[in-house]
């Protein structure tokens, strides 16, 4: 069972390739739907969330107000450290259980792991390649405005807030350049289909 891991700055074109990916076989695990799941009410890490940055984090319904975090944790860096210090050892544990699911499963399974903090939190895992979305921050900063109304300076202050790009490609086994058109991402996520594909049966 092949393991790869899918990172990329936010706005890179990473949820493009996954899905590429996962139409041809792959089995996508996607990080964020776990953080999701960690944080579903009534979960210890919840709990642990409204502790560490008070109760109006939480919603009449008992979920967690993403919107209200993320404007709390954003441009401030010792308060994402606290926070990514409570989710992400529970975001790895649940991750580890559906890769070992994936291979139960299906040993030839080819597990892609979207995860959008690779190198923040998980790029010495033993990963069989690293795979990295890659467009430059001005084009995935017109992407958030334009294709997710976000303001432009949010847009800045969510980028600015993620490692620098060259900090990605340092560690990049394949990187996929998505700043040309969507048919140029999907040719090169195919190309790496058929690569992984023939190392798999090699």
């Amino acid at each position: 069972m092949p393991l790869i891991a899918l990172t990329g700055g936010i706005a890179s074109g990473k949820s493009t390739i996954a899905a590429r990916l996962a139409e041809h076989g792959a089995v996508v695990i996607d990080a964020d739907r776990i953080v999701r799941d960690v944080q579903a009410p009534g979960s210890p890490v919840l709990a642990r969330l409204a502790t560490e940055f008070g109760a109006e984090m939480i919603q009449p319904d008992g979920a967690l107000d993403r919107a209200r975090l993320g404007a709390r944790v954003f441009g401030d860096a010792e308060a994402l450290g606290r926070l990514n210090a409570i989710v992400h050892p529970a975001v790895k544990q649940e991750s580890q259980r559906r890769f070992a699911a994936a291979l139960a499963a299906d040993p030839a399974a080819v597990v892609v792991y979207d995860v959008p903090l690779l190198v923040e939190a998980r790029v010495d895992d033993p990963w069989d390649l690293i795979v990295v979305a890659d467009a430059p921050a001005a084009v995935r900063e017109e992407r958030l405005v334009h294709d997710r109304g976000l303001d432009r300076a949010e847009a800045q202050k969510r980028i600015a807030s993620q490692v620098p790009d060259d900090r990605r490609r340092e560690i990049a086994d394949v990187l996929i350049d998505t700043d040309g058109s969507l048919e140029d991402t999907l040719r090169q996520t195919d190309a790496l289909w058929a690569r992984l594909r023939t190392a798999a049966s090699a």
